[in-house]
């Protein structure tokens, strides 16, 4: 029997995914100051030194990457239509990344005036063309987990993060993708099953990509059931040598096989969200259901575990930790 709608219709849905070494024992506190969890951007800064485009590495200290954007563009008089960025970086983190503002027929910008004790400006460049989305070659993390028991869970520890070394992790989209409680998918469901359509438009992106990110998740689910999410099966469509998942929107899959047989399978299971993502107009794309992360490297103190990798664009840090603790962050508020 196969469902048009997600069986988690009417409450929570969940998102306990399936876990490739094994659902952890080990508890620890994620982001106890903003500290312990470091994003530094990966950028080229390849800059032409010329153009109306000025780039600024801005480091901040639990603030929204929107929020500087705002800031910004307040500071240059501008629109914040003329601030552009790579990508989101954590609130609740110190992170360093690139935005740029475009101000036509100034050559120099004095930025002196912008540091506060949250944000700073670090590096300042000129180029022809504003920042985009994905512009950036990944990101690297330097995160500590804390109130760990070392003496039980060093062994248990260290070996999965050898096995993760080898292998990586599922490239699950993290909690974060989906809102408070899962919150986006009930708007997903409400808007797709019922009918009740969203206006605030960015409320309305943010559901379609929870919505769309929810459904790779459930495919990858079933492949690290299988125990096949890292090998091709026939008919898999290859990214960056590893087997890939649908993200769903119109035409065909490019899968064949074994691996369309598994993909048709989620569409009859979720027709009623397949279909309503198609006609919203999305594009059927792939997305690896390898997740790697590149120089994965760690050292203890005392109770704590320091953990340094580096990702690509668009891939979640979340999806590493969750292999190795069932951690928990600190409450924040504001």
């Amino acid at each position: 029997m196969t469902h048009s709608v997600p069986q988690e219709t009417e409450s929570q849905f969940s998102l306990d995914f399936p876990y490739a070494l094994g659902k952890p024992e080990w508890s620890g506190i994620l982001k106890a100051a903003n500290a312990d969890f470091v994003v530094q951007e990966i950028f080229p800064e390849s800059f032409s030194n010329e153009g109306e485009h000025h780039y600024v590495l801005v480091e901040k200290d639990g603030e929204n990457s929107h929020w500087v954007a705002r800031l910004l563009a307040e500071y240059c008089n501008v629109d914040v239509s003329a601030v552009g960025l790579a990508g989101l970086k954590d609130r609740y983190a110190v992170t360093q990344q690139w935005f740029s503002v475009q101000l036509p027929g100034q050559a120099k910008m004095d930025w002196s005036g912008f540091n506060s004790p949250n944000y700073k400006i670090l590096k300042a460049a000129r180029h022809h063309k504003k920042l985009r989305r994905g512009d950036h070659l990944g990101n690297r993390f330097i995160i500590v987990i804390r109130d760990i028991d070392k003496n039980a869970a060093q062994a248990d520890l260290e070996q999965r993060l050898s096995a993760i070394k080898y292998q990586g992790v599922p490239n699950y989209f993290g909690e974060q993708r989906f809102g408070i409680s899962g919150e986006n998918l009930v708007q997903a469901q409400a808007w797709f099953q019922d009918g009740k359509r969203i206006k605030n438009r960015k409320q309305k992106s943010f559901v379609l990509s929870a919505a769309r990110s929810y459904l790779f998740n459930v495919m990858l689910a079933k492949r690290v059931v299988l125990s096949n999410w890292q090998q091709a099966i026939p008919g898999d469509v290859l990214d960056s040598d590893y087997p890939s998942g649908p993200m769903w929107g119109r035409g065909r899959l490019a899968s064949q096989d074994d691996a369309l047989l598994l993909e048709q399978a989620l569409v009859e299971e979720y027709s009623v969200w397949c279909d309503a993502l198609e006609h919203q107009g999305l594009k059927q794309e792939r997305r690896p259901l390898v997740l790697m992360p590149a120089n994965l490297s760690w050292r203890w103190q005392d109770d704590a575990l320091e953990l340094s990798f580096q990702l690509p664009p668009g891939q979640f840090a979340t999806a590493v930790l969750r292999e190795l603790f069932n951690y928990r962050e600190l409450n924040r508020h504001g």
